[in-house]
């Protein structure tokens, strides 16, 4: 037989049990399936399972609704839930966005570029500043203004749009905005954020011209899922940078931002790779 040159991606996680492993291969085995990838981890603490494998079918068809049925009886022998995902699957996503363009622009280069496996079906901002930059590359752009009279009714809009669209994923690329602890509940596990993660933490207005007068000597990006409590949702991607004396407050701004935008990229990529898993308050990723 021909193979396909189509890369599968099973994920699957369940409780801590002996063959856990071996039910997954054992089945791609028996159904005529190569593995090219695959990355497990066990949580000892949380007794808990996770795995991701690529595979590819070896056979001339290959009949994804008979897979997912006959391993949906192998898995509930290991009360294990599962997701498979086809070959060239692009994540549909919509982003949300303030006045800050720098991690939207390179969510859009990366997309244009395809380098990330995301459909973006809209932009949302509350404000209208950025809409030139989206009409260039021929998305629809969103922009509802928000109040203290009249966050729900712009959450309600940021929701119909999400439904819409059929967004399974949203990005808050700088969005300035807090979100009701309902929108964070209706989002939950599918909405990523982005914040600056300066040591010693620094909130407010001009966080970097704050990390300068205290002379830091790190600046970092924390990418996270978000929840009810602020900037203490999930984590999925951190990174970090030096800096030094010679780096003033503009320069901090400046490197901030690369990581932020890095971060950020690394985050939604995992997530469109199928890398991240969710359970309760932490994650598992399975980086490159």
């Amino acid at each position: 037989m021909s193979r396909s040159n189509a890369n599968w991606i099973l994920t699957a996680q369940c409780p801590s049990k002996l063959g856990s492993v071996d039910v997954v291969t054992r089945f791609l085995k028996e159904q005529r399936c190569y593995i090219n990838e695959q990355h497990s981890f066990d949580d000892k603490c949380a007794q808990r399972f996770f795995i991701r494998t690529v595979f590819e079918p070896q056979t001339e068809s290959f009949d994804a609704a008979a897979f997912r049925d006959e391993f949906s009886t192998r898995a509930a022998e290991f009360d294990m839930s599962f997701e498979l995902t086809e070959p060239g699957y692009k994540v549909p996503v919509v982003i949300m966005v303030s006045k800050t363009d720098h991690c939207l622009n390179d969510l859009l280069y990366r997309h244009r570029a395809g380098k990330l496996a995301i459909d973006i079906k809209a932009v949302i901002s509350n404000h209208p500043l950025l809409e030139p930059i989206v009409a260039w590359h021929g998305l629809p752009y969103h922009y509802f203004p928000v109040s203290a009279a009249n966050r729900a009714e712009q959450e309600q809009q940021i929701w119909q749009v999400v439904q819409e669209t059929g967004a399974e994923l949203v990005v808050l690329a700088r969005y300035m905005q807090v979100m009701s602890a309902e929108m964070c509940q209706k989002l939950s596990g599918r909405a990523i954020n982005i914040h600056h993660s300066l040591l010693p933490g620094f909130k407010g207005a001009k966080p970097y011209h704050q990390a300068y007068d205290k002379g830091v000597k790190l600046v970092g990006a924390t990418a996270h899922f978000i929840n009810e409590d602020l900037d203490e949702g999930p984590i999925i991607s951190q990174k970090v940078e030096v800096v030094s004396h010679a780096d003033y407050a503009d320069d901090l701004v400046d490197k901030g931002r690369d990581i932020e935008r890095l971060t950020l990229a690394h985050a939604v990529s995992c997530y469109a790779e199928r890398r991240v898993f969710l359970y309760e308050n932490r994650t598992v990723v399975f980086s490159r």
